[in-house]
């Protein structure tokens, strides 16, 4: 395993410079607070000069330490090590004037070797837990002792201050680890979400590749098809009814090969950063009248939920064809009528599409989005995939949602175009 050096950058090491800040206040306040009033109590001599100035030099190096978090964005590794060596030599200096290895303060000096071991690379650690070690051995020999005549009564105070040192490290180490767990625990998270999403993102490039694909493949037999309906509508041996078959099998023919020309022109030629801005509800009416010419036999209405103009979208393909994936879902799920329902405010745009179907499994609703499902009868399973990865790559989000008085919804929520 490779060791790294103390200069290492690391963008955790701001929030556990604050900890620490925060920990050594609690600390220097309880000290002080001993300082003052041990001598007055429990009548044992300690030379309160000294120590209150330890304290009174840790206190200004922490302000100008919580200054420094207050005012900055990052924080280095060295700073952090820095920060526990001049923990250890503060209390290792309040320990000399307080009885050396005899005091039970002088336990103080694990926190920071607990600290680095969680936060600094090895060789910072081998570092600080060396300068401990040699801290405590020193101060087994070289202290200033405090005078007490009455050995039992030094023995007695000498197992109450352990006890008492002993919950404060106890109480700060836990509070430390858990902190900084915590902190892990949620950057693990974040970068399983976002490995998660690179490899849904990799499957749609892969299936957007395919797609291209078939799109071109399709073209002839589509062309042939055409033709050949072309040449039956032209026969006038055939009946009205045949004809009007013939009549909407071109026009299916039609729509067939406009898709195809669409996932061509997407797929390469057409850059999305160029695609137009139109009227939200304009862009939202064109796109239903052109579903319903590819489902006839489908019934929606569109319901503007919001006062005044509407605002602009960008017309990308990718948020097209989400919103077709999510009405041929509504329309498979029931031939009741569906009802599409637009509404924004100052920074967002929402897009309600609800059916009167039986509404949404419960898988779909755990699980919408985040994986493909097997593939049925009506559809390869992918389609949520796809629309929820479409969405999110434009900032916005899909929810599924049941309602209480039956159906389901999907809405789409998007932020408005900066104007």
């Amino acid at each position: 395993m490779a060791i790294t050096a103390c200069t290492e950058e690391s963008i955790d090491h701001l929030a556990n410079l604050r900890r620490l800040v925060v920990w050594r206040w609690f600390v220097l306040a309880v000290l002080a607070l001993l300082i003052l009033i041990v001598p007055a109590i429990l009548d044992i001599p300690v030379p309160q000069a000294p120590l209150l100035g330890i304290i009174a030099v840790a206190t200004l190096f922490n302000a100008l330490a919580q200054w420094r978090v207050i005012h900055s964005q990052s924080a280095s590794t060295a700073e952090l090590f820095t920060q526990l060596l001049f923990d250890i030599g503060a209390f290792s200096a309040i320990v000399f004037f307080s009885g050396g290895a005899t005091n039970p303060l002088v336990s103080l000096l694990l926190p920071p070797v607990a600290v680095a071991a969680l936060t600094l690379p090895a060789r910072c650690v081998a570092i600080i837990s060396a300068m401990a070690i040699v801290a405590y051995s020193v101060l087994m020999v070289y202290f200033i002792p405090l005078q007490m005549n009455d050995a039992t009564r030094a023995t007695r105070l000498h197992l109450i201050g352990m006890w008492l040192i002993f919950v404060l490290s106890a109480a700060i180490i836990s509070w430390i680890i858990v902190r900084m767990t915590t902190q892990i625990r949620e950057r693990d998270a974040e970068l399983a979400a976002t490995r998660e999403q690179a490899l849904r993102d990799e499957r749609i490039m892969a299936m957007g590749t395919l797609a291209a694909g078939a799109a071109h493949e399709l073209g002839t037999p589509l062309g042939t098809m055409a033709l050949l309906a072309g040449e039956l509508a032209n026969d006038p041996a055939l009946s009205a009814t045949a004809r009007e078959d013939i009549a909407l099998l071109r026009q299916q023919i039609g729509v067939c090969k406009q898709i195809i020309t669409g996932l061509s022109r997407r797929a390469g030629a057409e850059r999305l950063e160029n695609a137009a801005s139109l009227p939200a509800d304009r862009w939202l009416e064109n796109l239903r009248q052109h579903w319903h010419a590819a489902r006839p036999q489908a019934n929606s209405r569109l319901v503007v939920t919001s006062d005044g103009e509407a605002p602009d979208i960008v017309a990308d393909p990718r948020l097209e064809q989400a919103v077709l994936n999510l009405l041929n879902n509504a329309a498979n799920a029931t031939p009741r009528p569906m009802e599409i329902r637009l509404g924004w405010c100052s920074d967002e745009l929402c897009i309600d599409i609800r059916d009167r179907g039986p509404g949404f499994p419960p898988d779909v609703l755990s699980l919408g989005g985040q994986r493909s499902f097997p593939a049925h009868e009506r559809g390869s399973g992918v389609g949520l995939i796809l629309t929820r990865t479409a969405i999110e790559q434009l900032g916005g989000r899909l929810s599924l949602l049941n309602p209480d008085d039956g159906g389901a919804i999907a809405r789409i929520e998007l932020p408005r175009a900066k104007t």
